[in-house]
């Protein structure tokens, strides 16, 4: 069993704007057994897209994923992403009730392997509420050139194929 405590660390403002979630969350290894994972949220302005999470057990391996920012907060509210990601609340029926919806499941798929982790909803809910505040919802792309995009597009192309 990992040593880590429960709880959530929050980093609001870190250096680069950069915002960051320690979470002390579950994996669910079966009916009867969890294991203790941290869980590391970060978002960074210039890829307002996505949300890096690194999961990790103390003196243990890490993985790091990259999660769509919608999916994520799409999933706090009502079942979300297909595939290699899922993630859905634990009591959809109480949505409206914050004592009945505390938590979400995250699934995790890679080829073969499977992993089903318990998130507390209410830290992340309001993470995930500063990142919209940080590069609101429809204006991710908005400091996209894309001229210079496109053209580093196709030099990539060309190169690839030579």
């Amino acid at each position: 069993m990992s040593g880590y405590e429960p709880g959530v660390q929050a980093d609001r403002t870190a250096r680069h704007g950069r915002s960051h979630l320690t979470l002390d969350i579950e994996r669910v290894l079966s009916a009867s057994a969890r294991q203790a994972i941290r869980a590391e949220f970060r978002f960074d302005p210039r890829v307002p897209l996505i949300v890096c999470v690194e999961f990790g057990v103390e003196g243990g391996p890490r993985a790091l994923w990259r999660i769509g920012r919608d999916l994520l907060r799409q999933g706090l509210r009502s079942r979300s992403g297909i595939g290699d990601i899922q993630i859905w609340p634990s009591n959809p029926e109480n949505l409206e009730d914050p004592e009945n919806r505390a938590t979400a499941w995250l699934q995790l798929v890679s080829g073969d392997m499977a992993a089903l982790f318990e998130l507390p909803i209410p830290p992340l809910s309001e993470w995930l509420d500063h990142t919209y505040e940080l590069v609101p919802a429809g204006d991710e792309l908005s400091g996209v050139d894309w001229d210079v995009t496109t053209a580093d597009l196709l030099t990539d192309r060309r190169a690839r194929s030579e």
